[in-house]
């Protein structure tokens, strides 16, 4: 699994999350950039062949599915199938940071409703299948 990948497809599982009501709040967006800014670029040293920081593929997979106005529960079955397909290269340290942005997502905009709850739920019961 390439990290690129992951960062994208991350992407796609926490536009999922913002958009599962069909509408990104101000507050979910802001949110969502303070998460890359100032927890997954800082955590990431791999860079492309253009010298970008991997983790800011999370950002523009995000606003492109924004720009395109994807399905949510596309893309968070994306999201699940690629977990799913490179699982053994999901450590527990991975599944826990994965975990953890999600719900400070899903949080951001008046608490976590209740289609946030059905898809973090199916997001901790698919990453605690994985074992390594």
């Amino acid at each position: 699994m390439e990290l690129k990948d992951y960062y994208s497809h991350l992407g796609k599982l926490l536009y999922a999350i913002a958009d599962i009501d069909h509408v990104i709040s101000v507050k979910e967006k802001n949110k969502f950039l303070e998460i890359v800014k100032d927890k997954l670029f800082p955590a990431e040293v791999q860079q492309d062949e253009y010298g970008t920081n991997l983790a800011f593929y999370t950002e523009f997979e995000f606003d492109f599915l924004d720009e395109e106005i994807i399905d949510s529960s596309s893309a968070f079955q994306s999201f699940i199938d690629f977990i799913e397909i490179h699982q053994t290269a999901i450590d527990e340290h991975t599944k826990k940071v994965t975990l953890q942005i999600a719900e400070e997502l899903a949080a951001a905009y008046y608490y976590t409703n209740f289609k946030e709850k059905v898809l973090l739920d199916k997001l901790k019961s698919t990453l605690q299948k994985i074992k390594n």
